[in-house]
């Protein structure tokens, strides 16, 4: 079978054309066109291989022949809706159960990480995303993220989980000042667009408790953290402790490797209050017996290749490395990360902690040339973040720790150059007037 059906060019033509403008490619100046995958890399028209430091969506590995083969198996068998009685659904849910806190045993399947934002509105607390047009909505409240780094409350400070989450209480108490209520807290255990955030123990059981007792529930959104990117935990939740439990937990991305699946997983009581409503929750594709197939799949890979060790082994020396970088280059702030979720704060002053944005955005470019793929997030988009597929190896995290280091110090002698050339410059004589 042909890789590709038109030159590059061609295909780029026929995007700009057929495509939304509002869906963004990687690369957008020169995007590359990628034919193929195995593993952690990435090949485009002519061959050249890239190594995949940004697709956290293919878990396991791009093209995992056990999660292909259990594609087809299933689907020349059946794919159905989930209305019929079929195994699948059951033994997913009770394999997912294994993995959550006793209390979370009931599951609804949708195809989409953004799609459960729909489900939960069903449930009646639903999320929302700020829209440009409209703005905040007066029944959105946003506390501020808990970050050590560069937010309000430091990393000096004694007891930052406990002073984050009162400012949490304290959006709660204006909430009730204006004789309202409160329906959830939504939290990605790990802010990820956020930065890359690590929130600080304990902060998740003081915000549950605040919410808890204000009537509402505690959402934990796993979509780009869950199924053991973090190593040590199956779920980013669960580095709060042993004490924390969320009320939801909603999942997609890694879950079917790449394939179209996502999940919201809570009690029996809220569960129960959705039924009670009358409303009948329906989902073409949810849960159909590939799709949980797929995700079957994914648990053993998992677990057979032992995935998670390797998300601490591999993640915790891709850390190291990159600390070490920190002490050879002033422009990396900070480097923060927990598994293969890892963040490099770019800082044009490390004592002010600027946004080094367009830093960042030259690493990520200078990367690409070499040959890797990552890409930048946070507010001002100065965290080059790396969640790479979980088979990432030391080697792996050797080269881009090496490209990193080249890259940085290149941008150095150039940055040097250009401030020479300017002193000397400004320093000319002025040949007519001496």
């Amino acid at each position: 079978m042909a890789l590709e059906m038109f030159r590059k060019e061609e295909t780029l033509a026929m995007r700009k054309k057929l495509i939304g403008q509002s869906c963004r490619l990687f690369y957008s100046d020169d995007p590359v066109k990628i034919v193929r995958a195995r593993g952690q890399y990435l090949y485009d028209e002519n061959g050249k291989r890239y190594l995949d430091c940004i697709s956290n969506v293919q878990h396991v590995g791009h093209c995992h022949p056990s999660i292909t083969q259990a594609a087809t198996t299933q689907m020349e068998l059946l794919n159905a809706n989930s209305r019929f009685l079929h195994d699948n659904i059951v033994q997913y849910a009770d394999r997912l159960a294994a993995t959550l806190p006793d209390k979370l045993r009931v599951f609804y399947f949708v195809n989409s990480g953004a799609y459960h934002g729909h489900l939960t509105s069903l449930i009646d607390i639903s999320p929302y995303k700020f829209q440009k047009l409209t703005g905040q909505k007066e029944w959105v409240h946003v506390a501020p993220i808990p970050d050590t780094y560069r937010g309000v409350f430091r990393e000096d400070h004694p007891n930052p989980a406990q002073a984050y989450a009162d400012t949490v209480k304290d959006v709660i108490d204006k909430v009730h000042q204006k004789g309202r209520k409160v329906s959830a807290f939504f939290a990605e255990s790990l802010p990820s667009v956020g930065g890359q955030i690590l929130l600080p123990k304990g902060y998740s059981t003081k915000v549950a408790e605040y919410v808890r007792s204000a009537g509402g529930v505690f959402v934990a959104d796993e979509v780009q953290t869950g199924f053991g990117r973090v190593g040590s935990h199956f779920w980013a939740f669960q580095l709060q402790g042993d004490d924390f439990s969320p009320d939801i937990v909603t999942m997609g991305k890694p879950m079917g490797n790449g394939h179209p699946l996502a999940c919201v997983a809570t009690t029996a009581e809220i569960a129960g209050a959705f039924t009670a409503n009358g409303v009948e929750y329906f989902n073409t594709f949810g849960g159909n017996p590939v799709s949980c197939a797929i995700g079957l799949a994914v648990l053993d890979v998992i677990e057979k290749e032992d995935l998670r060790g390797n998300s601490s082994r591999v993640g915790g020396h891709l850390l190291d490395r990159l600390t070490q970088l920190q002490t050879k280059h002033p422009i990396i702030g900070d480097v923060r990360g927990v598994g293969l979720f890892v963040g490099l704060d770019m800082v044009t002053d490390k004592e002010q902690r600027t946004p080094a944005t367009d830093a960042a955005a030259q690493v990520v470019r200078r990367l690409k040339e070499e040959c890797i793929c990552v890409s930048t997030d946070g507010p001002w988009e100065n965290i080059v973040k790396f969640k790479p597929p979980m088979c990432f190896s030391m080697e792996d995290a050797d080269l881009v720790a090496d490209r990193i280091h080249h890259i940085l110090t290149v941008i150095l002698e150039e940055d040097k150059g250009r401030n020479a050339e300017v002193f000397n410059t400004a320093n000319l004589t002025d040949p007519y007037h001496n």
